[in-house]
């Protein structure tokens, strides 16, 4: 495999906005164990694997478990995930997916769990890593190379295999 468009360099302009999405993003006050759950799950969908390369990483790097991340796609069967990730992985298929719109029902759940300002937020990171999966897909970009960064914050104490 190799990269088929350097969007990078072809188009660096509309990356200072995807950029200033993701710094947004990081700092709106989601958790960011919530957003990585959320980036590995549509890039599921979607088929990129250059962003579960990177996004299985950085959750990785962050303390997120590997049970949780290996049945994030059966996510719905597995007792792993608390109703308010639950309630963000409903609505980021929905928003993905959005064939036949967003049901009463999934904004119902979701506003249980979210502010309104949360779920326009959770909205704006949907929307950034399916802009994403689509760029790195049509891209031809190559998985395995991403390294992330070291961790915001150490885990507690715990073993985070």
């Amino acid at each position: 495999m190799e990269l088929r468009l350097n969007y990078m360099k072809l188009a660096p302009e509309p990356l200072k906005a995807m950029y200033g999405l993701g710094a947004y993003l990081a700092s709106c006050g989601l958790e960011t164990s919530l957003l990585e759950l959320i980036k590995i799950r549509v890039s599921q969908i979607n088929g990129c694997a250059f962003c579960l390369d990177m996004h299985t990483k950085d959750a990785r790097a962050e303390g997120e478990t590997e049970q949780r991340i290996y049945l994030l796609n059966a996510w719905r069967e597995a007792p792993f995930f608390t109703a308010r990730e639950r309630a963000a992985l409903t609505w980021a298929e929905a928003l993905t997916q959005l064939g036949h719109g967003v049901p009463d029902s999934v904004y119902a759940e979701a506003s249980t769990q979210f502010t309104e300002k949360e779920l326009v937020d959770l909205t704006w990171a949907v929307i950034t890593i399916n802009g994403w999966n689509r760029v790195a897909i049509s891209s031809g970009v190559v998985p395995g190379t991403y390294q992330p960064a070291k961790p915001q914050h150490q885990p507690s104490g715990e073993n985070h295999v």
